[in-house]
């Protein structure tokens, strides 16, 4: 199938709803992390996908079976690995998790991010 100029989303341009998410009580460590997700896209297959998120102060256990790209718009956030690794993130950074990754997220500082997520 042949994707012409009107396919292509500028997502500046194109706002999306945003949907707001209650944090996870099942995964949730501290805080109330309230979260905000707009996709903007996702492929026919639902294995890529490209949007923005943004998260209140909060930590929670993740487990990722995907791989995301993420560009930190604003604020501070910590990873932490369950080696006991931790990983400082702020506006600006550019950053990779890879699928099979395991730990914690924990936003210090109101966040917002650009994703790209694959899902294999």
């Amino acid at each position: 199938m042949s994707q012409t100029l009107k396919d292509v989303i500028v997502m500046g341009r194109h706002p999306v709803p945003a949907e707001t998410l209650p944090p996870n009580p099942q995964t949730l460590i501290a805080g109330h992390p309230v979260q905000t997700l707009a996709n903007h896209y996702s492929s026919p297959d639902d294995r890529f996908h490209v949007g923005t998120w943004g998260s209140e102060p909060g930590r929670w256990r993740v487990n990722y079976t995907e791989h995301e790209y993420c560009k930190l718009l604003k604020g501070r956030v910590i990873l932490h690995d369950h080696q006991g690794g931790r990983l400082a993130l702020a506006a600006g950074d550019d950053f990779i998790i890879p699928a099979g990754f395991s730990g914690e997220w924990e936003t210090v500082e109101s966040c917002e991010k650009i994703y790209v997520i694959y899902q294999p």
